[in-house]
């Protein structure tokens, strides 16, 4: 049970797994007020930045999850790097199927709703491990503005167009699953920028110094038309925000 190879590749050099930046996942934790003591279970916790910093800068506690045994592993060490080891811990495992075994005061998916198979989903495993009057985190994309077509929508790696909602509805959907929208922090293009051009120069240093590896065709076509497709499609069409949400 582990992520493929070419999702570690692609992002090695990443600590946020998302389009956030250190300084908007900075913002997000003092939006949201968190108090000293704080419980989290972060499922899908990639590298484990946020129960990390927010450890470090708010004093919470809590447990990440995560498929993959490389961003496990980083993240294991972040914690001991930031000094919050005794604070936070994290687990190599299956996030969809992971409930706290108690409540906890945050419950979060920060950018893999795959794991509920959607939004309604995810929100449905979340809440098995939250606290009445918890605080919810879902990181989801939305669309910037309409698509065109169905092979916009999957030059977005959308399988397409109604995966995902323009932002209003999106934010109607999580009021229709009985939760109201009390805080977000949206990316911008720039932070889109910083996690997928940082893709790239990863995926070159891995081409030059693996060239015969079994994954460098793959690599390469991703490099060859990558960047344009991004800058064409995704970057232009593909919005992405951190919601928090609280039960009616």
């Amino acid at each position: 049970m582990d992520l493929p190879r070419i999702f570690t590749v692609r992002e090695s050099s990443h600590r946020i797994h998302n389009p956030f930046t250190p300084g908007k996942l900075a913002a997000l934790g003092r939006a949201l007020h968190l108090a000293p003591g704080t419980r989290m279970l972060d499922l899908a916790s990639g590298s484990g930045e946020m129960l990390c910093t927010w450890a470090r800068d708010h004093h919470v506690t809590g447990t990440g999850v995560d498929i993959s045994t490389v961003f496990t592993e980083k993240a294991c060490a972040r914690a001991a790097e930031l000094g919050v080891a005794d604070r936070v811990d994290f687990v190599h495992g299956d996030a969809s199927g992971h409930v706290a075994d108690e409540p906890v005061d945050l419950a979060a998916c920060v950018g893999a709703t795959w794991i509920g198979n959607g939004v309604a989903g995810t929100v449905d495993l979340l809440t098995k491990s939250l606290r009445p009057g918890g605080l919810m985190l879902i990181g989801e994309p939305y669309w910037r503005r309409e698509v065109p077509d169905e092979g916009t929508a999957k030059a977005c790696h959308a399988g397409s167009k109604d995966d995902f909602l323009p932002l209003p509805e999106l934010i109607e959907r999580f009021g229709g699953l009985g939760y109201d929208v009390v805080e977000m922090v949206l990316a911008d293009q720039d932070s889109w920028d910083r996690y997928q051009a940082a893709q790239w120069l990863n995926l070159r240093r891995w081409l030059d110094g693996n060239p015969e590896d079994e994954l460098a065709a793959e690599v390469r076509a991703e490099l060859t038309t990558g960047p344009a497709r991004y800058a064409r499609y995704q970057r232009e069409y593909l919005g992405w925000g951190v919601f928090a949400l609280m039960a009616r």
